[in-house]
């Protein structure tokens, strides 16, 4: 999932990366350039984190902590892996990203360490992600969502991509709502906006579905949409595709649409996840979007237990965030285990690759770049709160 501010920091990031010295970081010194001699011993099993808990996304990195830290309690008290206890060594990266290199590469000179937990948002991932590489030290992303990451190598996600929010958003449209004349309004130079729009785009017209407007915004941070809206109501649409985020499609999209006249269908990304609601709740009568989790969900069994065992241990409901980095502690679980104890890094990264995973945030099998194609949550909104509506699989 995307804060605001990544996509200014991926350029950033991205030049981070490629100039710091993979082999001299202040944070620590990384083990050889190939780490594959790297293995599980001893009577511990450590894993890694690496999250924002402070700065502009620290409540982000906090709630998957709190995620991680659930996952390793219970997989304790049944045992632990392979007999043995599982320790987390946890790090904050401040949401920076020379501080993230610094930081995973003190995490890659700790022998004891197998494997790592994150980074949390997309600008810090896609700094660490030539590090893992590099130190063959395998990393899971729970909610870094920018498609330009490059992952597969040692970098996987627990999350969907922005791209596939997209192509589900049109498949939904089509499928479950049975519309035929859909219209989409997205923000210029804001990749987590025109991204997913055009994902949408491209695929609802494979599925045969009209576009009959395309509209913009200057940013993805304007607060008048009006004229736009009037061409979408004006073309017929009878579903309007906005991934925008929630502080803005909340008090801005979704009631200027309504004053307009539009009164089809609006659905959003997981940037729609804590909608900010004017006064006017039936304005957002007809609003659905994609997200990882939802606390409604009954179809899945898991979630309702890690929501009780969360609220014991915690005394408050997690969140998305948390979901996804309770997921991503058991994905790294499930990949030591079918590696064996006394698996080297590498052989841990390999196990991961391909694995199928069934958890809170949904049932899937990643994919070459190390992405799940995975079940999508979907609510809509009803009486002024987020339902669960249906979930979406994979094709």
């Amino acid at each position: 999932m995307n804060a605001k501010f990544t996509g200014k920091l991926m350029a950033a990031g991205a030049a981070v990366a490629m100039s710091i010295s993979l082999g001299a970081c202040s944070g620590g010194d990384m083990v050889e350039q190939n780490g594959a001699s790297v293995s599980i011993s001893g009577d511990t099993i450590v894993i890694g984190s690496v999250t924002t808990n402070s700065g502009a996304a620290a409540a982000y990195g906090e709630a998957e902590v709190k995620g991680f830290e659930q996952a390793i309690a219970e997989i304790n008290e049944a045992g632990g892996i392979f007999g043995k206890k599982v320790k987390l060594e946890s790090m904050d990266d401040k949401g920076d990203v020379t501080e993230v290199s610094n930081a995973f590469n003190r995490l890659s000179g700790n022998r004891s360490v197998i494997a790592v937990a994150g980074p949390t948002i997309s600008a810090t991932t896609a700094a660490v992600a030539p590090l893992a590489d590099a130190s063959k030290l395998l990393s899971v992303a729970p909610a870094a969502t920018a498609d330009s990451i490059e992952t597969g190598n040692y970098m996987f996600r627990a999350c969907f991509k922005d791209s596939y929010q997209g192509e589900v958003a049109a498949k939904f449209a089509a499928e479950n709502l049975k519309v035929k004349k859909v219209a989409v309004l997205y923000g210029t130079g804001d990749a987590y906006s025109s991204g997913t729009a055009e994902a949408f785009v491209n695929t609802a017209k494979q599925l045969g579905l009209e576009v009959v407007a395309q509209v913009s915004s200057s940013s993805a941070d304007d607060t008048e949409y009006s004229s736009q809206l009037q061409k979408v109501q004006a073309a017929g649409a009878e579903f309007l595709y906005a991934p925008y985020y929630y502080s803005v499609a909340g008090p801005y999209i979704i009631p200027q649409a309504r004053s307009v006249g539009y009164q089809g269908i609006i659905m959003g990304p997981d940037g729609y996840d804590g909608l900010q609601l004017t006064d006017n709740t039936a304005a957002y009568n007809n609003v659905y979007y994609t997200t990882h989790y939802s606390p409604d969900d009954t179809s899945n069994k898991k979630v309702q237990e890690f929501i009780n065992a969360y609220r014991k241990n915690n005394g408050a409901d997690p969140n998305t965030f948390s979901a996804l980095g309770y997921d991503t502690i058991y994905m790294i679980k499930d990949a030591i285990e079918k590696a064996g104890d006394g698996a080297t890094r590498e052989e841990v990264r390999n196990a991961l690759a391909g694995l199928h995973f069934d958890g809170v945030t949904g049932s899937f099998t990643l994919d070459k770049t190390g992405s799940p194609k995975k079940s999508v949550i979907v609510p809509t909104i009803k009486d002024g709160k987020p339902t669960y509506s249906t979930t979406v699989n994979p094709s």
